[in-house]
């Protein structure tokens, strides 16, 4: 039997996806999450063999819950299921620990593939996700200092970009204030951004943030 964690805050989506899944295999057991919060806490409570999670979550987003999830368990396997089809999602996603990372777009079938693959041991990226990684890399100096963004920087910079407070990222993420404080100094650092305005200018411009 295998036992899938399926996190998404919309309930209709989880309800399509959970029935494509049970369908696919007899032996597939679905259960399902609203929130990072709620999927950190049934991650706890049950061994799941395979957790499928959406990146745009209310409260704790995705790659925090996942990066919680890998921190707590190295052996949990994380398929990141997303609209974001951008490849710097992905970058972070992988690096934060996903196995695997497929867009909303796919065809039904490549989610239950990419599910078997990554409870088989494997990682799996869909087509779009990995012609987006390799245009990627030549993307020359933008795409270079969005690549040198830890997991947690980048989750940082997403919500600066989202005019989210520090005290607020702060509380949100679990963190001190001078903490995240010192985290928005590197963060613009590393960006070559003056300020958060210039911040969310170019979060964007690379699509990271809806304007």
């Amino acid at each position: 039997m295998l036992r899938i964690l399926l996190v998404d805050d919309h309930a209709v989506v989880r309800a399509g996806y959970r029935r494509l899944l049970e369908q696919a295999d007899v032996d597939w057991v679905v259960e399902e999450a609203a929130t990072g919060e709620g999927a950190y806490r049934l991650s706890h409570e049950t061994a799941f063999d395979v957790v499928v999670m959406d990146l745009s979550l209310p409260g704790m987003s995705g790659i925090e819950t996942l990066r919680r999830m890998r921190k707590r368990d190295a052996r949990i396997r994380v398929l990141v299921f997303s609209m974001h089809d951008q490849a710097v999602f992905a970058e972070q996603a992988l690096e934060a620990g996903a196995a695997g990372y497929i867009t909303k777009s796919s065809a039904p079938e490549v989610l239950v593939e990419a599910v078997a693959g990554v409870a088989a041991g494997g990682r799996f990226l869909g087509p779009d996700v990995r012609d987006a990684l390799n245009l990627h890399q030549g993307e020359g100096n933008v795409g270079d200092a969005l690549r040198s963004l830890s997991p947690r920087e980048f989750e940082i910079f997403r919500l600066l970009a989202e005019g989210r407070g520090v005290s607020e990222i702060a509380e949100l993420l679990n963190l001190g204030y001078k903490t995240v404080a010192n985290y928005s100094t590197i963060i613009r650092d590393k960006l070559g951004t003056a300020n958060t305005a210039d911040l969310t200018r170019l979060a964007i411009r690379e699509g990271i943030v809806s304007p």
